[in-house]
């Protein structure tokens, strides 16, 4: 049975290499165990998850599937290890509860997997609520991917993990949060940045993966106005982007990266500095 906080376990492994004589030598390998979400005494979601940071993951997953409107209507979060894995219980108001009951569904996710359980193409493409796109400098997109790194702790030791991180509006990376599974990563983030108080247009989010339509919904849900992407977006996340209003930069690497969406407001912004 893993423990809650348990995110790497140390294994012997045989490395061959060319011709040179087979090494034996210890590794760290990123732990994956699966998280039941449980509202109200009735299992809901199991995911694939790395087990810490499981509180800010169960409220992020609540906001970003819409089955809470806002981190008020959580009156109580418990993780507890159970024989299979582990059980996060959530109280939610009963207003919310009711509507979950309504909508319940069998919803199974793997590492990687944003839509599982979903029963319809409606459910598939989820409408959110415009944001307020935010002016990120270049300087500050740059400043924040070169400082993302050191702050990748589990993923510089099992390279196994993705990463979510919250950046000021000069790049400064004020937290991060970690998973297995990317989506899982930027719930974990977003359930962190609901409990900070940060409002959402002091910063952006930055995610070590690609920026797919669920990465983009997830973060408007949240309020983001940016979106920063290690690697590329999916045409549907460009579409879902330009629909709310989000700033999205996808292929964020060292001296280079690609703006996708510049939202209205952001281009006028612009425009009236360079006229200056």
């Amino acid at each position: 049975m893993r423990k809650v906080g348990e995110t790497s376990v140390n294994v012997s492994v045989a490395v061959h290499q060319d011709e040179l004589p087979t090494e034996f030598m210890q590794d760290d390998i990123a732990v994956e165990v699966p998280v039941a979400l449980v509202y109200n005494s009735i299992s809901h979601a199991v995911m694939m998850a790395t087990p810490d940071n499981l509180e800010d993951f169960a409220l992020g997953f609540s906001l970003t599937e819409d089955i809470i409107g806002d981190a008020d209507e959580v009156s109580h979060i418990h993780v507890q290890s159970s024989g299979n894995g582990i059980n996060v219980r959530l109280m939610i108001s009963d207003e919310r509860f009711d509507a979950l009951r309504e909508r319940r569904r069998s919803l199974v996710g793997r590492t990687g997997c944003g839509l599982c359980g979903v029963e319809s193409l409606k459910q598939a493409i989820r409408p959110v609520d415009t944001v307020v796109g935010i002016d990120v400098s270049d300087e500050a997109i740059q400043y924040a991917i070169n400082s993302l790194k050191q702050h990748q702790a589990l993923a510089g030791l099992t390279g196994a993990t993705h990463a979510a991180a919250w950046c000021d509006l000069q790049g400064h990376i004020q937290f991060v949060r970690e998973d297995v599974g990317r989506h899982n990563a930027l719930d974990k983030l977003i359930g962190a940045h609901v409990k900070t108080g940060l409002l959402v247009s002091e910063g952006f989010a930055l995610v070590s993966s690609r920026a797919s339509y669920e990465m983009v919904q997830k973060s408007a849900s949240a309020g983001f106005g940016c979106l920063v992407a290690v690697s590329a977006p999916t045409s549907l996340a460009i579409e879902q982007a330009e629909n709310v209003g989000m700033k999205l930069v996808g292929f964020a690497r060292s001296g280079r990266h690609v703006v996708y969406v510049e939202p209205k407001n952001t281009i006028e912004n612009n425009t009236l500095r360079q006229a200056m």
